[in-house]
């Protein structure tokens, strides 16, 4: 499978992982220093994304992306994609949230693609 495929594949996994609640196989998909960037708060890491994983254990989340463009540099790529995400606490009450992101990966020495920037643009929930 070339760069492009394995990136595509990450991001189909990212889906399915969190579908299942794995925050582990998520946490795998990014490197140690990934930075975040979402509306509404300051960037944040890794460790502050695994908290807020873990506190939403109950939650069922469903995301879906739309990969609009995968371009590959060397060591380096970038992916843009529209995502959808439902949200369904354990009381039934349903949050959807739609918008583009912006990530940034980066290959590592075994080949694999790890997720290393993210830039979520996504709307308020409705």
């Amino acid at each position: 499978m070339n760069d492009e495929g394995k990136i595509r594949e990450l991001i189909a996994g990212w889906n399915e992982n969190t579908r299942n609640g794995d925050v582990d196989a998520v946490l795998a998909s990014m490197t140690e220093d990934v930075v975040f960037t979402v509306v509404g708060r300051a960037p944040f890491g890794k460790r502050e994304f695994e908290a807020a994983s873990r506190q939403l254990k109950d939650t069922k989340i469903d995301a879906q992306s739309e990969v609009i463009e995968v371009q590959v540099r060397g060591e380096t790529a970038w992916a843009r994609v529209r995502l959808s995400v439902t949200m369904t606490t354990p009381d039934g009450k349903v949050a959807r949230r739609e918008g583009f992101v912006l990530s940034i990966y980066t290959k590592h020495p075994d080949g694999r693609w790890l997720l290393a920037r993210d830039a979520n643009l996504l709307g308020p929930p409705s």
